[in-house]
């Protein structure tokens, strides 16, 4: 069942086309990966389907709600995590989430939420000192107050060290566990292939290939693609885990 529906979406600036007849569809329950350099216009097409933007022409829907008609009734079904964003700093955890939780008019169990992100041990902490993979895991939490259907989540482990970026991938993963769908974006193709059900390469404002990593990487091989770089059992990132250990460094 598709809980996401993109049809012909054309955003316009003056003589620029930003996204040029974009057309997919997006599963209930599964994590869909956006890729594309910058400029390409995947930002401009999560904007849109957040009801952030207004498109030139074309439909999106969530969860059978038209994103253009009806942009609040969408607003109350997702959830956005944001690369970059900033909470009071004389709030605690749980307070701002309680702040969130009466902006969005819900009953949200804050512990709960703390707890699934990992944050239940900071949860009387201020914002200002956190770590960079606890901001980006309070920014999940605020996401997660409306109990949304589909979650947007904008390269989310940027800037994170090795164990944060790992135990974030975890946290997504059973944030899907959940039964929620996941848009994701990010620029490490590494994320994508572990993380993604499918994925979607957008550039130039159009979608260049759709379907699973998996799939896309071996029609690659089949093509008779050969890497130029030697094949190792094990990465840098991998000696570096294995030297300093997996669990997060937080202080």
């Amino acid at each position: 069942m598709n809980i996401i529906n993109v049809e012909n979406l054309v955003k316009k600036y003056d003589k620029f086309t930003a996204v040029n007849g974009v057309d997919f569809q997006v599963k209930q329950g599964e994590i869909f990966g956006l890729l594309g350099p910058n400029g390409a216009g995947k930002t401009t097409t999560v904007e849109i389907l957040e009801g952030l933007r207004k498109a030139t022409s074309g439909v999106a829907s969530i969860d059978g709600i038209d994103v253009s008609k009806n942009s609040n009734g969408v607003k109350k079904i997702i959830g956005v995590q944001l690369q970059e964003c900033s909470f009071f700093d004389k709030l605690t955890l749980y307070e701002i989430i309680e702040m969130f939780s009466v902006l969005y008019s819900t009953t949200a169990d804050i512990d709960s939420i703390l707890e699934k992100v990992g944050l239940i041990e900071k949860k009387k902490s201020y914002y200002k000192p956190l770590s960079g993979g606890q901001k980006q895991r309070l920014s999940i939490a605020v996401a997660l107050v409306n109990n949304p259907k589909v979650l947007f989540l904008d390269e989310p482990t940027t800037g994170l060290d090795p164990q944060a970026r790992r135990n974030m991938w975890d946290l997504i993963s059973e944030i899907k566990k959940d039964g929620k769908t996941i848009i994701l974006t990010t620029h490490y193709m590494e994320e994508a292939e572990i993380l993604c059900d499918r994925v979607a390469i957008i550039d130039s404002g159009e979608i260049v290939k759709i379907d699973s990593p998996k799939n896309l990487i071996a029609e690659l091989i089949n093509s008779g693609f050969v890497t130029e770089k030697k094949y190792q059992e094990a990465t840098l990132e991998d000696v570096f885990l294995d030297l300093t250990g997996k669990s997060l460094r937080e202080y």
